[in-house]
């Protein structure tokens, strides 16, 4: 019976720690100047001696030479709290696994109480201290933060997050790391040798690799590898000899690639010997190894590589433990790869690596990635130089239009014609695709004589007028044009529709709206887009003419066109008398009339310059009638008046409806008689309030009134 590596070798003092440097330092620092805490917090990933580090600075506290930061080894406390030691009364490990609730907290406290049986400090080692609960930890919180003075904490997590916030504050914390590996490849060079174990090449830097940097883990599996060995007999009468660890049984044993079939891979890739290439995969398969971890292996052979391809000479600093026969021929491969290729066969490794994490079929993935990395490296070479523009004859074949840019020189032959140029010199195989010979037209041809490559012709060209433009003509193609704005835009398309074609004077279109909703939205831009806009553009691209708008609402301007049918006459609202007992409530704004200045020509209506504006800002002279101030004249109760089109919107000075204001009560001024007529449209108090000016001065109750008042 043996005892295992990592207890036989245990470190008893600071100074035998490996990797640490950034714990044992501060706290020998901490011994010598006897500024010692009274809780620490020890984390870090597992095997990388957090428990260990605790011990020993029990064992420091404890020394009966202490306390000192090297302790003395032969003392009661020393010899207890060492490799073969059961331990002392005075220091308490406990598992925080199993020990985590309130219970164990009380426990715990009423045990702090006692002084120590022997020892200087009572010292209570936590292991797994994120495993404490919460009500735990805020049983311990009291202790921890005020605890007697022969009283030390010493917590060990490999999750330090998890460890209460109030605890973590009321404690020293040392964060614990994992050995890089050439600190330890030399410690279990060193073991080795005074274990008597003999190691073939190449052992422990896989050793080294596998244990990923946790002591613990490493001698574990060196541990196992010795304990799987055979010992070589020295002489010849059979005496047994030292116990030597192979090579090919660590590779057996810890699922790494075998060094000679990376080396076959490498080879075969450098070579672009696909046959040799899917051979060695086939036998990674066959062998029962992961291909995930093939492909691991391969890329740290490419990194490898990598290195040594820049560093040259001193690729062994970099790369400890690497035989030197093995180094020499990693140098060769990377001489026949070369930087740059090794770089991309990387690039693919890693991806192919990413793609294999859950794959269904790792083989399948292998296998492709050996594909992509062999038609990487002849693809250069089996790619044809692409022939010079000079060559280009009109007599060339059609069956190379793959190219994707015409040569210059193929294109400035102007007096050979287009259909000329599309027979080939000699009969194409049926099988062969011929092009369909592209349309040259004149301008290409006049700048190919003068050398000139022409422009990129545009995505969208609008067919030429047939003849010149007119109004009729409008109407009849407007369902074409329509159809056209519904594909570019569908909300530009229901605002457009309600539209009818008045008049086309040259290029200024006059549309006429029936719905006052419309035409206010038709003329809404925002950033240079909008409904009127999209319809310029679908109007461009149908009859290939740039028009401008002017838009009014129907009734304000000249009559129906020839083909445009009669509105229908809207129905006449239904008119009741205006009594004091039977009137309802005022809930809505009746549309009066603007007046306008004293040298109109009549104030019944407003003139149909203010109906009707232009949504751009082009032709001036057709938004020349100017704004005028609109007086609000109060509406009496039950009274129906006519209704009148909106005055032009100014959102710039356009004040908020539905804020108060404190102004002056306006003088009440006499409405205009106006006889009642049929089609009245009525409108919402705040459209009302926005398109007169209104502003709302205060608010009153209103009773309805009652034969009794």
């Amino acid at each position: 019976m043996t005892t295992a590596l990592y207890r036989r070798y245990r470190p008893e003092a600071f100074g035998e720690m490996i990797g640490q440097s950034q714990v044992t330092d501060p706290l020998m620092t901490a011994l010598r100047s006897d500024r010692v805490g009274h809780a620490y917090l020890f984390s870090g990933p597992r095997g990388c001696g957090k428990t260990t580090s605790a011990r020993i600075l029990a064992r420091c506290l404890n020394c009966a030479a202490g306390p000192t930061d090297t302790p003395c080894g032969t003392c009661d406390s020393c010899v207890e709290l060492g490799r073969g030691g059961g331990g002392s009364l005075d220091v308490v490990e406990i598992d925080a696994a199993s020990h985590n609730g309130v219970d164990d907290a009380r426990d715990l406290r009423e045990r702090a109480i006692f002084a120590p049986a022997r020892d200087r400090f009572k010292i209570f080692i936590l292991d797994e201290a994120h495993m404490v609960t919460q009500q735990g930890f805020n049983a311990l919180l009291k202790l921890v933060e005020e605890p007697p003075d022969h009283v030390k904490f010493i917590f060990a997590t490999t999750e330090p997050e998890k460890v209460l916030g109030t605890i973590r504050s009321r404690t020293h914390h040392y964060p614990f790391r994992l050995v890089p590996p050439a600190a330890m490849l030399e410690y279990v060079q060193e073991l080795c040798a005074t274990e008597g174990v003999t190691v073939e090449p190449g052992v422990l830097p896989l050793v080294v690799r596998a244990g990923g940097g946790s002591p613990r883990d490493t001698l574990s599996l060196l541990d196992q590898l010795i304990a799987g060995s055979e010992a070589v007999a020295e002489t010849a009468g059979g005496s047994t000899g030292t116990v030597t660890v192979r090579y090919e049984r660590a590779v057996s044993l810890l699922g790494y690639t075998h060094a000679e079939l990376l080396d076959e891979v490498v080879d075969a890739f450098g070579q672009g010997d696909a046959a040799a290439a899917f051979s060695a995969v086939d036998r990674v398969v066959q062998t029962g190894q992961d291909p995930r971890r093939f492909v691991d292996d391969l890329l740290e052979r490419l990194r490898d590589l990598i290195v040594i391809a820049a560093t040259g000479q001193g690729a062994s600093a970099v790369l400890r433990g690497v035989p030197a026969d093995e180094l020499e021929r990693m140098a060769r491969q990377a001489s026949v790869f070369g930087a740059a290729r090794l770089s991309r066969t990387a690039d693919l490794v890693i991806a192919a690596l990413d793609e294999m994490t859950g794959a269904t079929s790792p083989r399948l993935q292998l296998e492709l990635l050996v594909a992509r990395v062999l038609a990487r490296a002849i693809g250069p070479a089996a790619e044809p130089a692409p022939a010079p523009a000079a060559s280009a004859s009109p007599s060339a074949p059609v069956a190379e239009p793959a190219q994707p840019a015409t040569p210059v020189a193929e294109r400035a032959q102007p007096a050979t014609p287009v259909a000329e140029r599309a027979q080939p010199a000699a009969p194409v195989p049926a099988s062969a695709p011929v092009a369909e010979p592209a349309q040259t037209s004149a301008p290409v041809a006049e700048r190919a004589q003068r050398d000139e490559a022409p422009a990129p012709e545009p995505a969208f060209a609008p067919p030429a007028p047939a003849g010149p433009l007119s109004t009729q003509r409008m109407r009849d193609a407007w369902p074409e044009v329509l159809a056209r704005l519904e594909t570019l835009s569908r909300t530009s398309w229901l605002v457009a529709s309600g539209a009818r074609v008045i008049d086309l004077d040259d290029d200024v279109l006059t549309l006429s709206f029936a719905s006052a909703n419309d035409l206010a939205a038709f003329k809404k831009r925002s950033a240079g887009a909008g409904p009127s806009e999209d319809l310029r553009q679908a109007i461009l691209g149908i009859l290939a003419i740039r028009v401008k708008f002017l838009a009014k609402h129907d009734g304000d301007g000249p009559g129906p066109g020839p083909g445009d049918a009669p509105a229908a006459p809207p129905p006449a609202p239904e008119r009741r008398p205006a009594t004091a007992a039977s009137a309802a409530p005022v809930t809505e704004w009746a549309v009066a009339p603007i007046p306008v200045a004293a040298d109109e020509p009549s104030p019944a209506g407003p003139p149909a310059a203010l109906a009707q504006f232009a949504v751009d800002d082009e032709p001036e002279d057709a938004a020349s009638a100017g704004a005028r101030t609109a007086t609000l004249a109060p509406v009496r109760e039950g009274e129906i008046l006519p209704d009148a089109p909106p005055a032009p919107e100014d959102d710039a000075d356009e004040p908020d409806p539905d804020e108060p204001r404190d102004l002056p009560v306006p003088p009440t001024v006499a409405p205009p008689i106006v006889p009642p007529r049929s089609g009245v449209q009525r409108y919402g108090e705040a459209v009302v309030r926005q398109v007169l000016g209104a502003t709302f001065v205060r608010e009153e109750p209103h009773q309805s009134p009652t034969r009794f008042n």
